[in-house]
């Protein structure tokens, strides 16, 4: 369970992941070295699990899409993702409740590059059909 110290702990974090402890600190209202123990029973507790670099826009991929994937009859997640790991494009796979089995999220350099990365998902043994849908924008993004 989050108390208030740690909701303001990741709020601090979120907006500045390399925010100094003493930065932090001052945030949270606690010492230095509570800050860190607490920094350190959250990362051992799996509340957070990792530190992360967010690019400036100019450093994007300049492409990214998702691909709605249905399986054929018979097939399931276990068999087709691991297929889809070896991508290098490919940097998420959800699976999904409802007519879409799988959203593949891809991000690539050109979309002569996502078109064959489609047609890679597509030809997947137990893919059924592969719709692409680009991203024309994040309008914003938790993470």
């Amino acid at each position: 369970m989050l108390d208030e110290k740690d909701r303001i702990l990741i709020a601090a974090l979120r907006r500045n992941a390399r925010e100094s402890l003493v930065g932090l600190a001052r945030s949270v209202g606690l010492s230095r070295s509570a800050t860190q123990e607490r920094m350190r029973r959250l990362e051992r507790e799996g509340v957070i699990k990792a530190y992360t670099v967010e690019l400036a826009s100019r450093h994007d991929p300049a492409v990214r899409a998702m691909i709605a994937v249905t399986f054929e009859p018979g097939f399931r997640c276990k068999q087709v993702v691991p297929r889809l790991a070896g991508i290098p494009e490919v940097v998420a796979c959800h699976s999904l409740t409802g007519s879409i089995d799988l959203m593949v999220n891809v991000s690539c350099d050109s979309n002569a590059t996502l078109n064959r990365i489609r047609d890679m998902v597509a030809s997947v043994e137990g893919v059924a059909t592969a719709t692409t849908h680009i991203v024309l924008a994040t309008e914003w993004a938790r993470d």
